[in-house]
């Protein structure tokens, strides 16, 4: 059996993609699988150059990967990764994006997961590849969306779902996140959500939960394997 593979997207920036795939990894590795995830695209570096997103990922997976195929590219200003990517004189470019992924998944072996964690939401542009969409049309993943729990969340979801129906892509399965402890008619929006999604719900994370994405992998279910998953 091939790994599984995933492109992890969002409703938004700051919905928790990251925490979400970590969690997701965690889930693998409970049940004894190779699980690894990689950030192609992270903007946004610390005084010591490293990117949280691209270290949560490294603690989270069973197998260390080669830097460059963990995070390929790698921008310091914590802005719109095309908009970086040109002022450090740098072409985002899908070809070496999809080699990370391959040697991702060679290392994950079979019966492994592997996630494709993308930057911002869907639609965010990258260079001149395209945007996030197109990049996950070229690997030729299915998706997994992360779904911020906040005012407008109703909209981004069902527009997000949208786009990736459009592109003739799978929407693997999706996840709330409850980023806003005080959203008004939460249950409300979830059952919404549920009953408008043509895609199972693959959990419900809590907002606050103790024990980070190690604990929040309790309340995840990783997507059914498909022809399209594991390649």
């Amino acid at each position: 059996m091939n790994p599984q593979a995933y492109f992890v997207t969002g409703t938004d920036t700051e919905v928790g993609k990251t925490y979400v795939a970590s969690a997701l990894l965690y889930r693998a590795r409970q049940q004894g699988r190779a699980a690894v995830g990689i950030k192609p695209v992270a903007a946004g570096t610390g005084p010591d150059g490293r990117n949280e997103d691209v270290e949560a990922l490294r603690a989270a997976n069973s197998l260390a990967l080669p830097e460059r195929t963990l995070n390929t590219y790698r921008l310091d200003p914590p802005i719109a990764p095309h908009i970086a990517a040109r002022e450090a004189g740098v072409d985002i470019r899908f070809a070496a994006i999809a080699a990370a992924l391959a040697e991702a998944q060679a290392q994950a072996g079979p019966g492994g997961l592997v996630l494709v964690e993308g930057a911002g939401g869907f639609r965010i542009p990258l260079g001149p590849d395209g945007d996030s969409a197109d990049l996950a049309v070229a690997l030729g993943l299915p998706l997994i969306l992360v779904v911020g729990m906040r005012l407008g969340c109703l909209n981004h979801a069902l527009l997000t779902a949208e786009a990736i129906t459009a592109r003739g892509l799978t929407l693997a399965g999706w996840i709330a996140n409850r980023i806003d402890p005080d959203m008004r008619r939460f249950e409300d929006n979830l059952a919404s959500l549920t009953g408008l999604l043509a895609a199972p719900c693959l959990g419900v994370i809590p907002h606050g939960l103790a024990g980070g994405p190690a604990a929040a992998a309790a309340y995840l279910e990783l997507p059914e394997p498909t022809p399209q998953s594991a390649y």
